[in-house]
């Protein structure tokens, strides 16, 4: 099949390949390539903070790697929503988890030289690979029905959690096999994250056909004017598309800042409390998991209850582990696990129904564009996170940025009443 551009919409009916059909391989491919891709991403949460305390000697800057890979994934946002609006999900995928295992050759390069500016730009290049990750939920709803949308988005998620679990939990094996091979023993999930994030985009660069955004447009222009089936644009008036977008971007905002500021900061805790590197992969671990392994529940929930009731439940969540990660022990690893998997049930539940809030909102001739833009802003809350946990931490205490980033979750709420109010 002939795959049209962004302008390309003029195929004719029996040139369009069955919706349904097409929805499971689409499906079946993304899946794969999320197994993947987790465990590239979970290498720089787990010891991107500790390689940089390491080479830096100092805990206010420890989270600055979250920061940098995070604000590089807010430039690879803008760049795979655009290249996916011009030429398909497909290439735009691709290029940004290529980009990120450069990224990762660049760590392990940066480490070996011990070079902290040559560490911070390829962290900085590594964060392709997170907007990638985030990135591919949207190619899951392309070709969705309006009422499967969420679980097409949780289908997508939910293949990160096995790559997810089992990258932070392979922190101390490979970092035995980097030491045996002359690379310091931090560098060496970023010997899987490469490896990782290069299968993944080979994996949809091969087999991400028909490419799913540009089927849902063929069949946008074959339906013509219809308001009903898979593919028609989005419905409402402008007023009430905009209300959309801005809630769907403030959900997503809100999760990701309350989590990447608590996430970034628990090694850092941990260590300071006398773990090593297998409890942070472990506590890491069972968060990730958390991210991504309630995902088919909570695709069901959001299509089920409504968008609005799970966004409002995400910000409850995030409060409640924002208040346990605040009153835990130290070196109680049980405790902090426990408010790190909340972390990612409160995330999980921002992420979907703020997914299916944008995707139900934004018209088909736009929706690329306007998803990378929404995972800018998303990667930007995560880099201020990032940015600001170790000075926080530095300058106060692990409980006081845990507490502040929960209360802070509960802003979402006043959000979703005003929006539920005015329709």
């Amino acid at each position: 099949m002939t795959e049209s551009t962004a302008q390309g919409t003029t195929r004719s009916t029996a040139d369009v390949p069955d919706a349904a059909h097409a929805q499971r391989r689409i499906l079946r491919v993304l899946v794969a390539s999320q197994i993947l891709s987790g465990a590239g991403l979970a290498a720089g949460v787990t010891v991107g903070a500790l390689l940089a305390q390491d080479m830096l000697g100092t805990t206010g800057l420890a989270g600055l790697p979250s920061a940098l890979f995070t604000a590089g994934s807010a430039l690879a946002a803008v760049v795979v929503g655009r290249l996916s609006q011009v030429r398909g999900r497909r290439p735009g995928l691709a290029a940004g988890y290529l980009t990120g295992a450069v990224g990762s050759a660049g760590v392990i390069t940066a480490a070996v030289l011990d070079n902290a500016v040559l560490l911070f730009l390829a962290l900085f290049v590594y964060g392709a690979g997170t907007a990638t990750n985030l990135q591919a939920r949207y190619a899951g709803a392309d070709l969705a029905e309006p009422g499967h949308r969420a679980r097409a988005v949780s289908t997508v998620l939910v293949a990160t959690t096995l790559g997810g679990v089992a990258g932070p939990n392979l922190a101390a094996p490979t970092g035995a096999l980097a030491a045996s091979l002359g690379i310091p023993d931090l560098a060496g999930p970023f010997l899987l994250s490469g490896a990782a994030y290069g299968l993944a985009a080979l994996v949809l660069a091969v087999l991400l056909r028909p490419d799913p955004l540009v089927v849902a447009r063929a069949l946008a222009a074959a339906a013509e004017e219809s308001s009903t089936g898979v593919g028609a644009a989005a419905t409402g008036p402008p007023h009430r598309r905009r209300a959309g977008v801005t809630l769907g971007a403030l959900v997503m905002v809100l999760t990701q800042l309350v989590m990447v500021s608590i996430m970034t900061m628990t090694p850092v805790h941990l260590h300071d409390h006398g773990h090593g590197t297998a409890a942070s992969g472990l506590v890491i671990g069972i968060h990730i998991g958390a991210m991504y392994l309630p995902s088919p529940l909570t695709g069901w929930l959001v299509d089920r209850y409504g968008r609005l009731k799970i966004a409002a439940a995400s910000g409850l969540t995030l409060l409640a582990a924002g208040i346990l990660a605040a009153t835990a022990p130290g070196d109680s690893v049980a405790l902090l696990a426990c408010a790190l998997a909340l972390l990612g049930l409160g995330w999980n539940f921002g992420l979907v129904s703020g997914t299916a809030i944008i995707t139900d909102t934004v018209p088909l001739a736009s929706r690329a564009k306007t998803q990378g833009t929404v995972d800018v802003s998303i990667a930007i809350a995560g880099t201020t996170g990032g940015l600001t946990s170790g000075m926080v931490v530095a300058g106060t205490s692990y409980p006081a940025l845990a507490l502040t980033c929960g209360v802070l979750a509960l802003a979402i709420l006043p959000a979703v009443a005003a929006t539920a109010s005015s329709r």
